[in-house]
């Protein structure tokens, strides 16, 4: 069994995670494959001296910031032929592996995953998590929430078996974000099967700042959007939600302007007004999501709650404009910058 793990700027997170890796309750041999990016808060240092410690542990550099750079080298380096991705920011619980293991027997798929749960310290990162669990947050992805087993899109984190990675080339290194669904398309396209196990629960932390919040969404969006020009049509339609509220907010602005000014009046203005319903409906799901206990305990939980899913949505929305107007041109998350 190979964990690979994919490391930058983690210092808060490493040692929970690496911790949860080596208490998997699972017979068999095991290693722990950490990939080690540039990173330049002690993140580094801190896998050195856990490696040096413990001899399950291995330790693969490279010298870009790249994901998945970072997963190939450590799949390519992997002693065994059972490939488990583990982020930084997860830890998993101790029947994760032998969970995963037996379904994918069972299931023969070559890539298996379970359900991303997020958690929280503080207002805003707390907020960020209940976002993530909430189908508003992040468009209802089958790993932030189904609760039935089955055939899949992609596959969070992913427990796969290395000859089907291997066939269909691995990762895709030319991406910076959305590997896991890429990949996990080209074994679907392959022939292979992506499975769901919702008994697999992986606890994970997001973002805790509103500037790394941003950040992120908005290089998961331009990504998004390289990969609308890649492969068009084979991307969800959830996925064009955001982009199409960015452009009916900014419609809506020019119209306004217009409006004020008298450029537009008449039936004209009447029928352009149409562009008005949009921003509308999105305002009263605001207002309804500031009003529900689900988005918090106290008003404060809860507007911090709404404002997170402002961001994400526009954020998100508008790194997927950018995407397809103009292409990737290798952005990175810049929130990983930062630890």
């Amino acid at each position: 069994m190979s964990y690979v793990m994919p490391v930058y700027n983690e210092a808060a997170y490493i040692d929970a995670a690496i911790d949860s890796v080596l208490a998997q309750q699972y017979d068999g041999e095991r290693e722990l494959v950490v990939v080690l990016g540039p990173s330049t808060d002690g993140t580094t240092e801190t896998v050195i001296a856990r490696a040096e410690a413990d001899p399950r542990i291995m330790v693969v550099r490279v010298p870009q910031l790249s994901i998945p750079v970072s997963l190939n080298r450590g799949i390519e380096a992997a002693a065994h032929d059972i490939i488990i991705r583990v982020d930084a920011h997860t830890e998993l619980p101790v029947d994760y592996t032998a969970l995963g293991v037996a379904a994918l027997q069972r299931t023969g798929a070559a890539s298996l995953g379970g359900l991303m749960v997020a958690t929280g310290r503080g207002r805003v990162q707390s907020a960020v998590a209940r976002a993530y669990n909430s189908r508003f947050g992040l468009g209802g992805g089958a790993y932030h929430g189904a609760a039935s087993e089955g055939p899949a899109e992609s596959a969070y984190l992913g427990i796969m078996r290395r000859g089907p990675l291997e066939q269909v080339g691995l990762y895709d290194e030319g991406l910076k974000r959305g590997e896991d669904w890429e990949l996990n398309l080209r074994l679907r396209e392959a022939g292979h099967l992506v499975w769901l196990d919702p008994a697999l629960r992986v606890a994970y932390w997001p973002r805790d700042t509103w500037g790394k919040l941003a950040r992120q969404f908005t290089a998961t969006g331009i990504w998004r959007g390289e990969l609308v020009r890649r492969l068009g049509g084979r991307n969800s339609l959830r996925y064009f939600a955001p982009p199409i509220l960015v452009l009916s907010l900014a419609a809506s602005l020019v119209l306004l302007v217009l409006e004020l000014t008298g450029v537009v009046s008449g039936w004209l203005a009447w029928l352009l007004s149409l562009v008005y319903l949009g921003p509308v409906l999105y305002v009263v799901l605001l207002l309804v999501l500031l009003l529900s206990r689900s988005s918090g305990a106290r008003f404060s939980d809860r507007l911090t709650f709404v404002g997170v899913i402002v961001v994400m949505h526009l954020s998100w929305g508008a790194g997927f404009l950018r995407g397809v107007a103009v292409g990737a041109r290798d952005a990175v998350d810049r929130s990983r910058i930062e630890s």
